[in-house]
């Protein structure tokens, strides 16, 4: 009789349960879901209407779009600064993607690779899967999440294909993202007190950043690679603490070498 494996009906099912959990709101709530992500002024309207729960409320949507890939991350930012203030709003903003990336990671490392394939093109995967069980691998992961235009979704789930340690990653994907989310906060609080100048200038430089990193990202990608293949070289042990092999000291004869 088979043995009853938990982890590989997941793995089976998964993704259908996650394609329907995800289908099934936006074909239903279509329309409501469109006008609430489609702009910062609707989602900080319906948020602000919560009353007190709104930062809850708040938390929850960063939480939600990040386990739901589709739905744009920058405009909630933007919504939190225009709602609680810079502060305030990037502190709200990374406990939501926190709580969503936590739930990507632990979800693909009980599920496994086959699910995470059906999620995201499988050449990505393993390509990422690759640089990511390397042993330069932190110093990749946190570059990867600081470089606006790379997606950030696949990472976080295929962090948990990996051997990295969840308490790194969730320290890592944080301060990756760090910039972004205080960036788009300033934005949001500023274009709440008018102060129009201010929102183009950080607006087009942010603009200017995201495209930059997505047009590059192939190249910056590689550069990362090779980045940590050499720091792996670096901790890598040496020939001759593998062998445990020892030369003989300089100006020294071996011998074979004596005098006939």
């Amino acid at each position: 009789m088979p043995r009853f494996d938990a982890r590989r009906i997941l793995a089976l099912a998964g993704f259908p349960l996650l394609l329907a959990a995800i289908a099934v709101p936006v074909v239903v709530w279509r329309r409501e879901l469109w006008e609430l992500f489609s702009s910062t002024e609707g989602l900080r309207t319906w948020v602000a209407s919560t009353g007190a729960l709104a930062p809850l409320v708040f938390v929850a949507i960063q939480a939600l779009q990040v386990v739901v890939f589709v739905i744009p991350g920058e405009i909630p930012q933007i919504a939190g600064g225009y709602l609680f203030g810079p502060w305030l709003g990037s502190l709200l903003s990374i406990a939501g993607i926190l709580a969503g990336s936590t739930i990507d990671f632990f979800l693909a490392r009980f599920a496994g690779t086959p699910f995470v394939r059906a999620l995201f093109p499988a050449d990505q995967v393993d390509r990422l899967g690759r640089l990511l069980g390397t042993r330069g691998a932190r110093v990749a992961f946190f570059l990867l999440f600081l470089i606006p235009g790379i997606p950030k979704d696949i990472l976080c789930y295929v962090a948990g294909l990996s051997p990295m340690r969840f308490l790194f990653f969730a320290g890592a994907s944080t301060l990756g993202r760090l910039p972004g989310i205080v960036g788009s906060a300033f934005i949001g609080d500023a274009a709440a007190a008018r102060r129009w100048p201010l929102v183009i200038g950080l607006g087009v430089g942010a603009v200017v950043l995201f495209v930059a990193g997505w047009l590059l990202r192939e190249r910056i990608q590689r550069w990362i690679e090779a980045l940590a293949e050499r720091r792996r070289a670096r901790l890598s042990p040496s020939p001759r603490r593998r062998t445990g092999r020892r030369t003989a000291p300089r100006g020294r004869a071996g011998p074979s070498s004596g005098r006939r």
